[in-house]
């Protein structure tokens, strides 16, 4: 039988992008001032490498209460606040901030770097340098490819804030949109893989078709993203799907099955995902582990940013 401390290991050979998690642990010991200046070098950086979708790929309605409060500020009180949001400090702002999705994360940094470089909001003081240590993490940002740039900005911001209850309950997230009608929808083709549940986990997927995508899993099903710990049961799944799934554009590749205990099937596919912030022009190597109990439900799936492009054509035909 199956549990979920042995369902992670399936595919044991599957290359992550473990400088991810190094970079953003390395991010996080430096100062708030660091983290500040850090990220509006890395918009900076990134707008000449990669195009972002800017503010409409997010509902940044929900943002511009406090953006406008942000630009009527004093420069001295506009660096305060963003201070406070890399310290976590406890502040009305901070506490909004906190429930805000990802995207809304990302589109209100874009907005603050925008005003700043108009002289609206108060820039990085002139003469600034970065320590040492940010200097090489922005080095070390530089260096690794387009998706983990992004997977590494999107960790920059996600924990800035002040969350009380480093839970649910005070989440503002963005409205979710209505499923693509099955007209419009396109199916996903994956070399080397046949099975109806992977193929329905892809399409429904990417048609934001969330009530019929949890219907995959088990009631106990786990679901686990990239360098976080498994997201069980199907009402947390389903939450997540909603909060940070949206407008995810899925592009398998090739794959391979095998048999595993029990009765269990076990595949791993590769290919891309295109987020709605950074559009299609950037793609994040990405494998998907599923582990599938006899009738064909998910009883675990893992999705992984890979280490390298290479690791995409281990099952190309």
């Amino acid at each position: 039988m199956y549990t979920l401390e042995k369902a992670t290991q399936i595919f044991p050979d599957t290359l992550s992008a473990d400088v991810v998690p190094a970079i953003t642990a390395r991010y996080k010991l430096l100062s708030a001032e660091d983290q500040l200046a850090l990220i509006w070098y890395a918009y900076l950086e990134m707008g000449k490498t990669i195009t972002i979708a800017a503010p409409g790929a997010a509902r940044m309605q929900f943002a511009e209460g406090v953006l406008s409060q942000i630009k009527g500020m004093s420069f001295a009180q506009q660096s305060q606040v963003m201070c406070d949001l890399a310290n976590s400090t406890d502040t009305a702002i901070g506490r909004t901030y906190s429930g805000w999705s990802v995207n809304i994360k990302l589109g209100f940094w874009y907005q603050l770097g925008e005003w700043m470089a108009a002289g609206i909001v108060a820039p990085i003081p002139e003469g600034y340098q970065l320590s040492a240590n940010a200097a090489s993490v922005l080095s070390s940002l530089k260096s690794v490819e387009q998706g983990q740039q992004i997977t590494l900005l999107r960790n920059f911001v996600v924990d800035m804030g002040y969350d009380p209850a480093k839970g649910e309950a005070q989440r503002v997230m963005e409205p979710v949109v209505a499923p693509t009608p099955e007209s419009q929808r396109q199916k996903v083709s994956i070399a080397g893989i046949d099975n109806a549940t992977v193929s329905a986990y892809m399409d429904q997927l990417n048609a934001n078709d969330f009530d019929n995508l949890i219907e995959l899993f088990l009631p106990d099903g786990a679901l686990q993203p990239p360098f976080q710990k498994p997201i069980v049961g199907k009402e947390a799944i389903l939450r997540f799907f909603r909060e940070d799934c949206q407008n995810l554009k899925l592009l398998p590749e090739s794959g391979v099955a095998e048999p595993a205990d029990g009765e269990f099937t076990q595949i791993k596919v590769t290919g891309k995902v295109q987020t709605p912030w950074f559009g299609a022009g950037v793609g994040m190597n990405v494998a998907w582990r599923f582990l599938l109990n006899p009738e064909g439900k998910i009883y675990f799936v893992a999705i992984d940013l890979l280490a390298s492009p290479a690791e995409l054509l281990k099952f190309a035909p």
